[in-house]
């Protein structure tokens, strides 16, 4: 895990909590994601068949996960980490992050408050990120089926870069 790129090294935790290298290096990585700072490379920390799951997606599977989190980059024009404390070294990591984003077009401004919970395997890979605003994800069989549509949708129209050079490209 060492050498990976990772912009969000400075981990706030809660007193008592302690994390090893290895889950610092995982949180700054997911940190980074939900800032819009995705990379390929950060990606590799996640099992090809992980689920990344939201309030409106359940994305599972690489050719799933990977454009949700290339599709902050082109939906939002602003995202800025207010705060964030990581709350638990088990597994989960757990913490809660309060992020800003900014649409881009209409500038509609949006803050979020989430508790993201990064499950991760015997090998250190991580197997699924829950993000849950306000605490929650939904329940109802109708908004799953919305939630599992926006898996399917958003990685057609966002495109994932196929190396390291077309990632440098985008600034990653």
């Amino acid at each position: 895990m060492s050498g990976i790129k990772i912009e969000s090294t400075d981990i706030n935790t809660a007193p008592g909590v302690t994390l090893t290298p290895e889950q610092k290096t995982i949180v700054g990585s997911v940190l980074d994601l939900f800032a819009g700072r995705p990379s390929l490379e950060k990606l590799k920390l996640w099992h090809d068949d992980a689920t990344f799951e939201d309030p409106i997606t359940v994305a599972k599977g690489r050719k799933k996960y990977e454009p949700q989190w290339y599709g902050l980059q082109t939906a939002f024009s602003e995202i800025e980490r207010l705060s964030h404390t990581v709350k638990s070294s088990g597994n989960p990591i757990s913490m809660d992050l309060k992020t800003r984003y900014v649409v881009k077009g209409i500038n509609k401004e949006q803050t979020i408050s989430s508790v993201i919970n990064i499950f991760t395997s015997a090998d250190g890979k991580i197997e699924r990120v829950e993000d849950k605003w306000n605490g929650e994800l939904p329940d109802s069989g109708f908004r799953d089926a919305l939630r599992k549509l926006n898996s399917v949708t958003v990685p057609a129209f966002v495109s994932v870069p196929k190396n390291e050079e077309q990632d440098k490209a985008r600034g990653n």
